[in-house]
């Protein structure tokens, strides 16, 4: 297997692996703790493969022993004092949530592969991937309350609907740590590994994803599914499924996905992400 180093600076490394960009957290000596730095990083490598048709799938990992130990705190007690004006209705943006919803927003697949303990930001900012694998020597904390602070990252809205609101409210509330095996048991996490395994399931993964399929059809099925969880009802998904099926039903990938079928051959879609999607939900 062949492997390509790309660093995009020393805090989010790139690695090309085949179609698959692995991204890694790159503050070892920090933990790999989140800064403003980290967040234009991952907006922008998202951006890069987003726009690159040679990339198919993302995962997502950190730097030595930890994934992420959350927000860096060495501006003390002011770490998130921000400049806003609530009487004139002025709330800055959270900066995890721009990182979560970007990865909600990802036209690629996305593995979160979490070689260690993630805690705030670092286990929030996880939570829009597609698939969360980790190693056996992670643990996450949604320790919030136990900093004075509320779920960030669009938390609020993911981690009920992956773990149901029961757990969800039980990690939030207490800000506990909580151990791999209750977070594979809660569904937090789909499958365990040894931690020198981990990247390279992860690829599998990630692999698994995208062989034999269209690059658009992947990115508007990734689009229905999370989508359509905010959604009232199956209406709203019957609209958006009818569509989609109206626009590609006529594409060139269509015609050699069922001629590939019959022909008993590998598929070769060519229509690319980059050349643009329709919207199914307007």
């Amino acid at each position: 297997m062949s492997t390509e180093h790309v660093a995009i600076d020393k805090v989010v490394l790139t690695e090309h692996i085949g179609k698959i960009a692995v991204l890694r957290l790159h503050r070892p000596d920090r933990l790999n703790a989140f800064n403003l730095t980290m967040r234009d990083q991952l907006l922008s490598a998202f951006d890069t493969c987003d726009g690159d048709d040679d990339v198919r799938a993302v995962v997502l990992t950190g730097s030595g022993r930890a994934f992420c130990a959350g927000a860096d705190l060495s501006a003390g007690a002011d770490t998130f004092a921000t400049a806003a004006d609530l009487g004139s209705g002025h709330v800055p943006a959270d900066v995890g949530g721009e990182v979560a919803l970007r990865i909600y927003r990802s036209l690629k697949p996305v593995v979160a592969a979490i070689n260690g303990p993630a805690v705030g930001v670092g286990v929030t900012s996880t939570l829009p991937a597609d698939i969360r694998i980790a190693a056996d020597t992670a643990r996450f904390g949604f320790v919030f309350t136990r900093r004075g602070l509320v779920p960030e990252a669009c938390s609020s809205w993911f981690l009920p609907r992956i773990v149901g609101i029961s757990t969800a409210l039980e990690w939030t509330l207490s800000g506990r740590m909580v151990e791999i095996d209750e977070a594979l048991d809660r569904r937090l996490v789909h499958e365990v590994v040894p931690a020198d395994r981990l990247v390279p399931r992860a690829v599998e993964i990630a692999r698994s994803l995208i062989e034999g399929t269209a690059p658009v059809s992947v990115a508007l099925t990734r689009q229905l599914l999370w989508r359509m969880l905010g959604d009232a009802g199956p209406e709203d998904a019957h609209r958006a499924e009818s569509l989609g099926i109206a626009i590609r039903g006529k594409s060139a990938d269509v015609r050699e996905g069922i001629a590939a079928f019959v022909d008993k051959r590998p598929p070769e879609f060519r229509e690319t992400v980059s050349s643009g999607l329709p919207s199914l939900f307007d």
